[in-house]
């Protein structure tokens, strides 16, 4: 399977959860939530939307341990943080490679965007300007078709 191909739900959280156990990180109870909700969500979750979930189950689990386990995945390549001024920052667990995204300026949500012609674009910069693309961020902020309809 290629790297930006899409995997299902318990693929991409047995591939998370593979990777955690070779290299002997603890597997705790709230770290197999974490992985599940970030390997489920579509919606680019946040840390504290990811806490909210987290709680359900296990009410006892702190904001740190989520933050850690978002930071230890970030550090292994298996969660994509999408940045913000505004220090809210989302988690694609599901797709953690660069691809492109389009966020409500609205109600914040973010969904992925499939573009065909990207690796052209990639190529294409690299013969501009000479650089080796090792990463990119590509985002389009407008409304959904929710925030449209009661405008």
């Amino acid at each position: 399977m290629a790297l930006n191909e899409s995997k299902t739900s318990a693929d991409r959280f047995q591939q998370m959860l593979d990777k955690l156990k070779s290299l002997d990180f603890r597997i705790t109870p709230q770290r197999l939530a974490v992985l599940r909700i970030l390997a489920a969500s579509e919606d680019h979750p946040s840390a504290e939307q990811i806490f909210e979930k987290v709680r359900i189950e296990f009410p006892t689990t702190s904001l740190a341990t989520i933050y850690k386990t978002i930071v230890l995945l970030k550090g292994l390549n298996e969660v994509l943080e999408l940045g913000f001024p505004d220090g809210c920052n989302r988690y694609d667990g599901n797709r953690p490679f660069p691809h492109p995204h389009v966020i409500c300026t609205g109600c914040g949500k973010i969904m992925d965007a499939e573009l065909k012609s990207l690796d052209g674009l990639k190529e294409e910069i690299h013969k501009k300007t000479g650089f080796r693309i090792q990463h990119h961020r590509l985002d389009f902020f407008g409304l959904c078709q929710e925030c449209q309809e009661t405008m």
